[in-house]
């Protein structure tokens, strides 16, 4: 029987069902190299194998996982992870690769990232945490960490330094590397790429920098052309995502409650008539997190509030739910690659 293809975008995701990128599947296969059959693993995982390379044709993510496995059924997948990480590119990540390259740091790179990496996953959700020896780039990604899963982080940890090294004019290796899972029986390929220590059995998915390394200037950082495509991506997230009307009220409720502070998940759900339970899985469903969502309803409102020349930085980081103004500096060059003060004054000029 012919096997048929099914492309799913992102655009037609179902209610709670994760999809990563087709990009990511194909990238797997070409690093497994001759030891598996590529147009069969490719097809089964309802992908063209004679198609583009299009990083908006989704999968989803149990497919992924699945084909994860029976490469490892065929090969030795120990370095797998590490190879298919390495050979990731900026260029093909579409805009968002060209939002990375355009960020005017490292750090604001890696914002970018954290902000709309739902553009090539409904699964995974990314955090910049500070941390005493600098800032966490942390992987979430719920659910059971079967084999699939397991590969599917390291490979992404590795990428995620793979197009870092793209943009910075100088080496960059991480502090430390920390993987929640076990180690495997050989770990010389992953300390080969990171060029770090690495810490398996640890509470996060996640690598660590230095505030020196996230302060490197990008080679080719330009603030003009990064407003720019933020504003591109923002249209691409939209028509993804879509504001549900759950979505539009805690955006709403988050934004009333944001003057006496950051607000916490229980409140916001008590406001809406949820338990904090149900208001979470709900929003799951929709590919969203209330964290995420609070940051993009904080975000959203400093930028519309910096438009409105009445109001001082010192009111916009009140309004906005930061208790000093540094904080709030902090905060928005993570959003936007840019002070406060620096993005006013972009959007004064013609």
């Amino acid at each position: 029987m012919p096997i048929r293809f099914v492309h799913c975008r992102a655009q037609v995701k179902l209610p709670g069902m994760g999809y990563v990128t087709s990009l990511f599947a194909r990238k797997m296969v070409a690093a497994a190299g001759s030891g598996v059959d590529a147009s069969m693993l490719l097809a089964e995982a309802g992908i063209d194998p004679d198609g583009p390379w299009e990083p908006k044709v989704m999968i989803p993510a149990a497919t992924y996982y699945d084909m994860l496995e029976r490469i490892a059924a065929q090969i030795d997948v120990t370095a797998l992870p590490v190879r298919t990480g390495a050979s990731m590119r900026l260029d093909e990540y579409g805009a968002l690769g060209l939002a990375f390259k355009a960020a005017t740091t490292l750090g604001a790179s890696y914002a970018r990232v954290e902000r709309y990496a739902r553009l090539w996953t409904s699964v995974v959700e990314y955090e910049l945490r500070p941390d005493p020896r600098g800032t966490l780039f942390i992987l979430h990604r719920p659910g059971d960490r079967r084999l699939g899963m397991r590969l599917s982080n390291e490979a992404t940890l590795a990428s995620a330094l793979a197009i870092a090294r793209q943009v910075c004019p100088v080496p960059v290796a991480p502090l430390e590397v920390r993987v929640q899972h076990p180690a495997p029986e050989r770990v010389d390929a992953h300390e080969d790429w990171f060029g770090c220590p690495l810490q398996f059995d640890a509470d996060l998915d996640a690598l660590l920098f230095s505030p020196e390394t996230l302060e490197q200037p990008n080679i080719l950082g330009d603030e003009g052309i990064s407003s720019y495509l933020v504003s591109h991506l923002d249209v691409e997230l939209s028509q993804i995502a879509g504001d549900t009307p759950l979505v539009s009220q805690t955006k709403d409720a988050i934004a009333q409650s944001l003057s006496e502070g950051a607000p916490k998940m229980t409140e916001i759900a008590r406001r809406l008539g949820l338990s904090a339970r149900s208001f979470h899985r709900r929003l799951s469903e929709h590919g969203m997190s209330f964290q995420t969502l609070t940051e993009d309803t904080r975000r959203d409102l400093a930028e519309g509030l910096l438009r409105d020349e009445r109001h001082s930085l010192a009111e916009i980081a009140f309004l906005t739910g930061f208790s000093e103004q540094s904080a709030f500096t902090r905060a928005f060059k993570r959003w936007a690659g840019t002070t406060p003060a620096s993005y006013r004054k972009l959007r004064r000029q013609p």
